[in-house]
This record gives C-alpha cells, sequence and structure tokens, in this order.
C-alpha cells in the first residue's frame, strides 16, 4: 500500500499543512509528486496537490483518493520546494503559493481531453487503445473510467503519443485547423484516379494534385482548395470516397501569428561589455550560482549581452528565463528575442488572451521551448534545467507581487538560481539601492557599463523652474524653453516624446466657490474625472458617478477638475501647436489587444510628431528619430507618503531621458519641476547615479530604513473604525514585548488611505536588522485572530518587503 501527502484547496491555519491518504490499488505506480488530485475532505471533494508519495502512514484511519485532475505531474519537484520556501518567507498558504505557480486556464473550471500529439503516433499505440482514437484525435477524459486503460493513456503520455488538454469554458478552447492528406490506401496504389467516373473532372484534377503535391504530408484544407480552385462539395467527394482524409489538428494560439522576424546576429561588442558577459560566461560554464548586478547605462547595449549569454546556454542544452518589468513588454523587446532565437521563445504576459497564455505554459512543460520571456509570474516556469534568468530593470515595483503570496520575483529567481546553480544577472540604469548596497559589499558581483555604443553622447538635460515661469505670466503647462523646443523639432521632422508623471497627480473636480472636493462615498479618496463620458471614478473600489453640473454642498456653478490628465495636455497641444500630430497613450487609448503595439508602430514609422503617455512610454523604447523628451510634471511622485519616493522619482527620470538621441540624431531632454532644487531632481541633469546612491544612502541611514534595515508593514482593516483601532492598538503592543529592543515599532496609525471599499484601514510598521522571532510573533499573531478573520470580516495582512505604502 503506498500513500500520497496532500496540501488541500483551503486557504486556511487549520488547513495549511499535508494529509495523508491512501492511494487506491488501481493507481498504485499511477500518482506522483506534482499532481493534482480530487480527495474527500469533511463532506465535500477538493482539489489538491500530492506533496510526496510514502510507502507508510503514521495514520491508522485514512480516506482513499477518488480522482485524478492530472496524468502528469504539473508542478516539479523544485517547483513544490519553492512553494514551501515562499510559504515561509511571505507568510501565506502553502496552497496559495502552489496555485500562482499554473497559469489561469488549470485554475478554472474546464473540460479534460486526452489528445492524439501527432497522426503517427496513432500507429503506435496499444491496441485496446488504438480502437478509440480510429476516426477521432480527442476523447473526453470521462470516457476512460477504466483504471486499466487510464494506465495505459500514462504509458502513452510518457512515450509522447498521448497528452492530457484543459478546455477552459468556450473563451480557452484550443485552436484548431482542418487539414487534409492522401488516404493511407492511396498512397500504396498506382493512382487513386481509378476510384472515380470519367465525368468527376474537377475531383480528378484535384486528386491527382493531391498525389503530386501531399502524399502522406498535410495541407490545411483552405490551402488546398485554393490551390487546386475546388470547391467543398468536391473535396467531400474525395472523402467520402476514402481518397482523401481530413482532420482537424491543433495549432498554439500564437500571438504574434502571421508576423515574420528577421534573423538577427550578434553584434561585436564593446571592451565594456565584453568585460561584463567574461564573468557571466564563466560562471554559467562552471555551473556556479552568482549574483550578478549589471549597472550600465541607457543605451549601452545590456540587452545584447543578455542574448550573446542567453546563446552561451542555450548552446549547452539548457534553459533560460528573462523577466522584464510588464510595461515594457513591448513589441520592441519580444522582436529582439524572437528575432535572434526564432521559435524557442515563449512569451508570458497580461496582454494574452488566457488561451494564449496556457498554450504557451504548455510549450514550456512540453520541452518545445528553452527560452521564456515574460513578465514577473514567468519566474515559475516549469523548467527543469535552468541555465541562468536575467532581470532586465530590476528595480521595477511591478517584479514585487501586491496580493497573496507578497513574493518579489528577484527573490525567487536567486533561490531558483541557487537550486540549478547557475547566475542570476540584474540589469538596470538606476539600481534600487538595496541591490547596489548588496553589489558595494561583494553580496553580489557588480558589473559596470558606463559608455553608451559607438560612443554616442547622454543626451543633454535643462530643468526648468515652473515657478519662475508662473510669476513671468505663462500659466500654461508648457514652458517658453520646451515650446521652443517642440516647435523647432517639427520644423526638422524630428520627434519628442511628451512623458506626464501621472501617478499621485490625479484629476479630481473642486468647487471653486467653497473649495468642496468629491469624494468616493466608500473610500477616503477624491474621484478621478474622466472626460469621455464627463465621469467620476474611484480606482480603488471602481465606484462610478455622473460629473455633476452644480456643486452638491453650496450649489455654485463654479465647480471644475483640476490636475492634468493626458487628455487635457492633448487638448493644450492641439491649441499650442495645431500643426502638430499626436499619438496618445494611456489606459484609455490602450485597453483594447494590439493597440499598444499598433500605436508605437505607427509612432516608429513616423506617424506623429509627438507620442505622448504616462508610464508605460518611460522605457524600453527605442527611436531613431526621436532627440527631444519632455517632462511635464517631473515632482509629483516626490510626495507621496513613500520612503522610497525620491528613488522611484530619479529612476523614472532617467529612464525617460534615455529615450533621446539613441541613435545618429543628438538628443535633448527638458524637465519641469516646481521643486528643481530636489536632489533626484537636480542629479538627473548629470545622469550622476553615484552621487545619488550616496545622498539618498544619507538619508535611509538617518531614517533607520532599507538597505540599513528590513520592513515589515501589517494593514489591519475592518468595517468598523473602532474594532480596527482596538486590534492594532493590541497587536503593536504584542509585537512590542515579543520582539528584542534592537526592532523599531511604529504604529498603530491610520493608512495614508484610511478607508477603501467601506473598510477602515489602520497601519503598523517592523523595522529590524536581526530578528529571529519574527516569524513565529507574526504567526502567533495571524493564529490568534484567525477566528475574526472568518466570523467578523477582519482583514490582517502582513507584508515583508512593502513596495507600496499606501
Amino acid at each position: 500500500m503506498k500513500y500520497a501527502s496532500v496540501i488541500v484547496d483551503v486557504p486556511t491555519m487549520q488547513t495549511d499543512r499535508t494529509f495523508d491518504y491512501k492511494i487506491p490499488e488501481k493507481w498504485q505506480g499511477m500518482i506522483l509528486q506534482g499532481m493534482r488530485v480530487i480527495v474527500p475532505f469533511g463532506q465535500r471533494k477538493l482539489q489538491g496537490f500530492v506533496i510526496e508519495v510514502k510507502e507508510e502512514s503514521s495514520f491508522k484511519k485514512l480516506k482513499s483518493i477518488e480522482g485524478l485532475q492530472d496524468l502528469t505531474p504539473s508542478v516539479t519537484p523544485e517547483l513544490l520546494q519553492l512553494g514551501s520556501w515562499l510559504t515561509e518567507t511571505t507568510l501565506c498558504f502553502n496552497i496559495s503559493a502552489l496555485q500562482a505557480m499554473l497559469p489561469a486556464a488549470m485554475k478554472a473550471k474546464y473540460d479534460k481531453m486526452i489528445t492524439l500529439i501527432s497522426e503517427e503516433k496513432r500507429k503506435e499505440l496499444e491496441p485496446t487503445l488504438k480502437k478509440y482514437f480510429e476516426k477521432q484525435a480527442e476523447i473526453p477524459w470521462s470516457t476512460f473510467e477504466d483504471d486499466d486503460l487510464l494506465k495505459q493513456i500514462q504509458k502513452e503520455i510518457q512515450k509522447g503519443s498521448l497528452e492530457v488538454v484543459y478546455r477552459v469554458s468556450q473563451k480557452t478552447k484550443q485552436k484548431k485547423k482542418r487539414v487534409v492528406q492522401l488516404a493511407q490506401i492511396q498512397t500504396d496504389r498506382n493512382s487513386p484516379l481509378d476510384l472515380l467516373p470519367s465525368q468527376a473532372k474537377k475531383q480528378k484534377e484535384m486528386a491527382q494534385f493531391a498525389v503530386e503535391h501531399i502524399g502522406s504530408k498535410e495541407m490545411p484544407a483552405s490551402d488546398f482548395l485554393s490551390l487546386t480552385n475546388g470547391s467543398e462539395s468536391s473535396l467531400k467527394g474525395l472523402i467520402q470516397k476514402g481518397i482523401i482524409t481530413e482532420k482537424w489538428v491543433e495549432i498554439y494560439r500564437d500571438p504574434y501569428e502571421g508576423r515574420h522576424f528577421k534573423k538577427s546576429l550578434p553584434l561585436p561588442l564593446t571592451t565594456e561589455q565584453q568585460q561584463s558577459i567574461s564573468p557571466i560566461l564563466e560562471s554559467v560554464e562552471n555551473k556556479l550560482h552568482k549574483v550578478f548586478l549589471m549597472y550600465g547605462v541607457t543605451g549601452s547595449g545590456k540587452t545584447e549581452v543578455y542574448l550573446q549569454s542567453i546563446e552561451a546556454v542555450l548552446n549547452k542544452g539548457k534553459e533560460a528565463i528573462v523577466l522584464v518589468p510588464e510595461i515594457s513588454l513591448t513589441p520592441q523587446m519580444v522582436n529582439r528575442f524572437k528575432s535572434r532565437f526564432g521559435s524557442m521563445v515563449a512569451v508570458l504576459h497580461s496582454g494574452l488572451s488566457i488561451g494564449e497564455k496556457y498554450d504557451e505554459w504548455r510549450k514550456i512543460q512540453r520541452k518545445e521551448v528553452k527560452l521564456v520571456v515574460g513578465a514577473r509570474s514567468a519566474i515559475f516556469a516549469p523548467f527543469e534545467n535552468l541555465g541562468m534568468i536575467i532581470i532586465d530593470e530590476e528595480h521595477e515595483t511591478s517584479y514585487k507581487q501586491e496580493e497573496t503570496p507578497r513574493y518579489h520575483a528577484r527573490d525567487v529567481a536567486i533561490k531558483r538560481g541557487d537550486y540549478h546553480n547557475c547566475p542570476v544577472v540584474l540589469g538596470s540604469a538606476t539600481p534600487t539601492l538595496e541591490s547596489f548596497a548588496r553589489a558595494q559589499k561583494g553580496v553580489y558581483t557588480l558589473l559596470t557599463l558606463k559608455e553608451r555604443v559607438n560612443n554616442r553622447a547622454m543626451p543633454a538635460v535643462e530643468i526648468i523652474d515652473m515657478r519662475e515661469e508662473l510669476r513671468n505670466g505663462n500659466r500654461s503647462m508648457f514652458s517658453e524653453t520646451l515650446l521652443e523646443a517642440l516647435q523647432s523639432r517639427i520644423e526638422k521632422k524630428e520627434q519628442t516624446v511628451l512623458f506626464l508623471n501621472k501617478r499621485g497627480y490625479s484629476s479630481f473636480v473642486m468647487c471653486r466657490d467653497c473649495g468642496y472636493v468629491i469624494q468616493c462615498p466608500h473610500c477616503d479618496i477624491s474621484l478621478t474625472y474622466h472626460r469621455f463620458g464627463q465621469q467620476l471614478k474611484c480606482h480603488y473600489c471602481g465606484h462610478e458617478e455622473i460629473m455633476p453640473k452644480v456643486c452638491p454642498e453650496c450649489q455654485s456653478e463654479h465647480i471644475r477638475y483640476f490636475g492634468t490628465g493626458t487628455q487635457k495636455v492633448e487638448e493644450e497641444l492641439a491649441k499650442v501647436l495645431p500643426e502638430a500630430s499626436v499619438i496618445r497613450m494611456d489606459v484609455d487609448t490602450t485597453s483594447k489587444k494590439g493597440s499598444h503595439e499598433r500605436l508605437l508602430t505607427k509612432f516608429g514609422e513616423g506617424g506623429a510628431d509627438i507620442l505622448l503617455g504616462t508610464q508605460m512610454i518611460a522605457k524600453g523604447l527605442d527611436f531613431p528619430k526621436v532627440t527631444l523628451v519632455g517632462v511635464l510634471s517631473a515632482d509629483t511622485m516626490l510626495h507621496l507618503p513613500d520612503f522610497r519616493a525620491a528613488e522611484k522619482t530619479f529612476q523614472l527620470l532617467t529612464q525617460v531621458s534615455g529615450r533621446a538621441g539613441r541613435h545618429e540624431l543628438p538628443g535633448e531632454v527638458i524637465i519641469q519641476s516646481y521643486t528643481p532644487e530636489h536632489y533626484s531632481i537636480e542629479l538627473t541633469k548629470e545622469h550622476h547615479y553615484d552621487e545619488f546612491f550616496r545622498q539618498e544612502l544619507a538619508v535611509r541611514k538617518l531614517h533607520e530604513y532599507p538597505p540599513y534595515y528590513y520592513i515589515c508593514l501589517l494593514t489591519i482593516s475592518h468595517p468598523d473604525v473602532l474594532k480596527v483601532a482596538i486590534v492594532t492598538e493590541n497587536i503593536s503592543t504584542f509585537l512590542k514585548s515579543n520582539l528584542s529592543q534592537q526592532s523599531i515599532i511604529l504604529g498603530p496609525v491610520t493608512s495614508p488611505i484610511p478607508k477603501i471599499k467601506d473598510r477602515y484601514r489602520y497601519q503598523c510598521m517592523i523595522k529590524y536588522k536581526k530578528e529571529k522571532n519574527l516569524h513565529g510573533t507574526l504567526k502567533n499573531i495571524l493564529e490568534h485572530y484567525q477566528k475574526d478573520v472568518h466570523q467578523n470580516s477582519l482583514q490582517i495582512t502582513i507584508d515583508m518587503n512593502p513596495y507600496v505604502m499606501l
């Protein structure tokens, strides 16, 4: 008798451990570690992950596993270990960590199908299975209730003849195409034309074409009909007479279908690039786990170093993962990898449909690809022979997941690199303070690229004091200098990128007579004005209302929206530069699938003078004709309640500046600010990261923030403000009495946004260096309040490495 230890799909404290189940005789040897099974749990039947298969159990009365969800493991042994590590380090439930590793298609309601992998494999099937697949290539799982048949199917899956496919509702069905081929009996005869009557001229022509051009190969039915000028009825006649066979075959949903990627070849490396790639290649060669921080200015050729080191990894028969921020998973980025490595690349990002993501994931699982380029969740790609992990723009906050499990992709990458004995490369022009400090201490190996490729000059940066503009009577959102620069670019037929730092600078509605600001009724935050449809929206809970004509407080008609949205900038541009053609990129214009790519392609082909946008145009773009970058509001992020505000501002301005003058034409950057004397803005002018690092480090040391201290943020929320205040006070007291004197506990205080979705929010922050009691103390808090969490809608969120302080 064998037993399975199973983690069941119930995310609670009591169930966050394995439960033992008997493996029924019929499935002995079939159930493997990493598979999903159906188990009885109380009165319910639940899905669970098999963590271990063992010979004995210390429990006497055990229930049996009742069903199989997979016939091959959906999670590798390494990812199971990683799940346990995530549970420990992020204080999440084990089931939540494992679910995060699977594509959405496998978590939805689905039909499971057993599918024939290719026509050739049909002949190799066991005789008992062959009869099922005689006339069709796909059969529902439910057909095979006989356990002996399931065992045979499992063997065929291991041989590569069959596979299990998840068909998720209508949206995520496999994509199919109809193909035709000459029937087997015909390929053995002299001519299939003998079977056709003399008057069937068209059918004879089509059959002759099939003999000469198709044979035993397959051809899409649509191509066959167009090449022979044949009709559907003639084709049906040939199929009925047994001369031609037809079938439907799966085609992967390829988000880049129809796109031709021109093959690119490795470029000669500069001395700096060569010096950077050598230690990486050395660690690949010697199977050493090292973390490299590639600190290279914008345009210094980091991508080429990535491409050539990946090539070395693939040549050794290993696999690689490249993470890029969601925002810069632009077609340009994908193009670079696809044109170098072709069909060996899978791409995973949020712009794909559930079905496309599922197909890309299956390519990885079936070992059809060797390289994954994707956003944060691609770090869980089920590769088993990893040779390298690269995280581009490592400073990007989107690498931190803000819901459970609250992991940082960089930490997961380093953990996986350690498991596979392979290098991890972190690249950025503006590394996070924590990473740069680790490189300075020798924890990471620092690789520096200080020069742009071909020694192109960094763009000249000018900072405009908008307070002066106001004093001089200029009330426009464009300074005189920026306006003149825009006009001169239009005359020279050059292009401009205009960046609006929108985050933290929302367009709110205020009455000019009484000062009343329209708030969301469910959250403590002002509603954002959307010109389209004259609507006010809350970006936290989704509440919407129509823009009022008079002030709800004093009935005044002087109610207007404040703030600068991209639509408002576009209107202003049309007034001051009517001759300029503008492409606007923001949430409204890029919500449709493919619109992001379409707009960028249009701009790249010279379809507009100005590209106007928010964060999504700040990085990853490379256009030869862009010689001017304008930043309309540099300091809006500086005033957010976040200790990383200065760092994020400096990083963003440096990234945006890097879009100018990347090719032959020299670049210019104009930054407009109301606090131009702040070091995070001033140092952008000199592209001086090292000096920024030195100054910001001094501020962090003074205020006891990372990299000098680790921080942990507890957020407690509840519909009753008194309840949340009391619970947070009690938690704060408990922390103070259980943690060492060296740890600093701040709070309780109300969160910067005190109410979201009718729930009041309080916070506690822990700053610590070494705190051996921390995890145990936090787990005690969660255990103590678990009853309240279930019954009284209390929520306790613990973030061990917070990136969002709101």
